[in-house]
């Protein structure tokens, strides 16, 4: 069974005046992390982890910050896409974790509850995701908000099987992919792809 292994990193800074997301979760903090969207980092690596891992380009191929549509916009719909890639190349996901580098707000209360989030919008278990936080001695960096995340995915067929789609989508959006594959057309327009495939734009 084939495997394949995809790593993502983003970083935002502190700043006034906006909540605080990370993991999908709100935060009650003094500050929120700048962004085009809502700033959540750890989605964000997760998102180019997932992308990274299929060849699929990074998460600027998608939602370019030059696109207001984006302005503020959860980054589970980012995630979304990210899965979308992962299941039409016919790929599962075996288990990813993650590290958030950051002064405050401390992660480890918080952690369990992270963990589960994530594992909901990404359709596994919670004991499939890792999430450990740790601090950034000496490296300048405490106004900064970092994540690194690691996927590795499994084939969800064996070689010269039909590939299979990971259910992550309700029965209309399955319909309209499977259509989609028949035609030989995929119409990406709506999610914000950019051509070519590998633009180098992030959302920091």
């Amino acid at each position: 069974m084939g495997m394949r292994i995809g790593q993502g990193f983003d970083s935002h800074a502190f700043k006034p005046g906006v909540p605080l997301v990370i993991g999908g979760l709100k935060i009650e903090h003094t500050e929120g992390l700048a962004g085009h969207s809502d700033g959540d980092v750890l989605l964000h690596a997760i998102t180019d982890a997932l992308l990274g891992a299929v060849s699929a380009g990074d998460i600027g191929t998608f939602f370019p910050p030059s696109d207001p549509r984006w302005k503020g916009a959860d980054s589970s719909v980012f995630l979304e896409t990210a899965l979308e890639e992962v299941a039409t190349a016919g790929y599962r996901i075996v288990n990813i974790d993650t590290v958030l580098v950051l002064m405050r707000p401390k992660i480890v209360p918080i952690a369990g509850e992270m963990r589960q989030r994530v594992a909901d919008l990404l359709g596994v278990k919670p004991g499939d995701v890792g999430i450990k936080a740790k601090t950034p001695e000496g490296l300048n960096q405490d106004g900064v908000a970092v994540a690194y995340a690691t996927v590795l995915l499994e084939s969800l067929a064996e070689p010269g099987e039909p590939r299979a789609m990971t259910a992550t989508a309700d029965i209309g959006e399955v319909n309209e992919v499977v259509e989609s594959l028949v035609v030989g057309v995929r119409d990406t327009s709506a999610l914000g792809r950019k051509m070519p495939a590998f633009d180098t734009d992030d959302l920091t």
